[in-house]
């Protein structure tokens, strides 16, 4: 694909790599740009809550040039069952600076962390987010509908990294106790 004059293709000059916790400017920088993004300090003050909780698995950034400009949390959770707790992952925030939006950051963030959560053997994700932007990635509201949330179910979506990790699966989900619910 060809870009044209002043067309900025998706993933072109985009790079996605963990959060390096040895560079501590990268914390506020993160924080930043979920504040942008959602326009209120919540989810900053989720991703803290998280991280202070023990509960982050995987934490990325994007840098366009030299800038961070993207972010994605993903965090331990269950699903209890009559037989007992399976381990899934959270995604929750996933942020994008407003200016650098729709040019694929945000798809880049996610399918890298679904890739490297996949190599490390994790088998569901679970996400409340929108339900015209999350099932272009595989999530799908008809495979949560046997997990008990406090959330609308158009919104509330699971992914199964693995063929059949949600087969026969029911219950409540639980989350980190730094999601407050």
């Amino acid at each position: 694909m060809r870009a044209k004059i002043g067309q900025v293709l998706p993933y072109a000059g985009v790079i996605v790599r963990c959060e390096n916790a040895a560079y501590p400017h990268e914390r506020p920088v993160v924080r930043s740009i979920n504040q942008a993004a959602f326009g209120r300090p919540d989810e900053a003050e989720l991703i803290d809550a998280v991280r202070t909780d023990g509960a982050q698995i995987l934490s990325l950034v994007a840098e366009l040039g030299p800038r961070i400009v993207g972010h994605i949390l993903f965090s331990r959770m269950w699903i209890d069952t009559s037989s007992g707790a399976v381990p899934a992952v959270a995604l929750a925030p996933m942020a994008v600076l407003p200016e650098c939006q729709r040019r694929g950051i945000g798809g880049r963030l996610i399918r890298t962390g679904l890739d490297l959560l996949r190599a490390r053997g994790e088998r569901i994700v679970i996400v409340l987010g929108h339900p015209d932007y999350y099932p272009r990635f595989g999530f799908s509201s008809q495979r949560a509908r046997p997990l008990d949330s406090p959330f609308r179910p158009e919104a509330f979506m699971a992914l199964e990294l693995g063929p059949g990790a949600l087969e026969g699966i029911r219950g409540k989900v639980r989350y980190s106790a730094a999601f407050g619910l």
